[in-house]
């Protein structure tokens, strides 16, 4: 339908949460702690989100993530998730347990909402902040084939930093902007780059070096 707004699902998106968590390991945090850092971003980045801005969500909720972890060291390590938020991770916990015993699976979001009483976002959120995590690339004690088991190296640090730099492209202005891309993305010559921009090969070497220290720096 024309003019129809997205919403994303956070469920939907938990890679994201992983693959910026992986970003930080063997920094003095457990990984659970990064991961559940990292749902409290995607939680607000799915409430915060427009899709009228014409920015992919992904693009969005990364730095929103990584904000969240960065914010986990400098509170020394402690996720605080709230006491309601709590009792209601247990409430559903428990009633998750009662569904599996009378169905012989386990149930959706939608039918955890009906039997609480609590809307789809508020258990989707309990269940996202207090989940336990699951490698990406884990591999079982017993060497037995997992769905979750990647036997190559997973390219999350790359990924992530390639979010993290179009998020970043996307705040400059058009015209440096444009720089980049030619000389990066489209690999033309300062020269080349210089004529299709009105500028001086010096004026395009100068600007350059800025916009990459810039860069480099948001991306720090």
């Amino acid at each position: 339908m024309s003019g129809e707004v997205t919403v994303p699902r956070a469920e939907d998106h938990l890679g994201l949460v992983h693959l910026c968590a992986n970003r930080f390991r063997n920094r003095g945090i457990e990984y659970d702690e990064l991961y559940s850092a990292g749902c409290v971003g995607l939680l607000k980045a799915v409430k915060a989100f427009d899709s009228s801005r014409g920015v992919q969500f992904s693009t969005y909720a990364v730095p929103v993530i990584l904000g969240e972890i960065k914010r986990l060291f400098r509170d020394g390590g402690v996720v605080h998730i709230s006491r309601s938020l709590r009792e209601r991770a247990m409430k559903l916990q428990r009633l998750q347990e009662q569904f599996e015993q009378q169905n012989g699976r386990s149930p959706t979001v939608s039918e955890l909402s009906e039997a609480s009483g609590d809307t789809i976002e508020e258990c989707a959120e309990a269940l996202c902040v207090t989940q336990a995590p699951l490698s990406l690339t884990r591999s079982d004690e017993d060497d037995e084939d997992s769905q979750f088991d990647i036997p190559v190296e997973a390219p999350d640090r790359q990924i992530g930093d390639l979010l993290s730099l179009r998020q970043s492209m996307a705040a400059l202005e058009p015209k440096d902007r444009m720089l980049l891309e030619l000389r990066y993305f489209r690999e033309m010559t300062q020269s080349k780059t210089a004529a299709v921009l009105g500028m001086s090969q010096v004026q395009v070497s100068r600007r350059e070096k800025k916009l990459l220290a810039q860069l480099r720096q948001s991306l720090e």
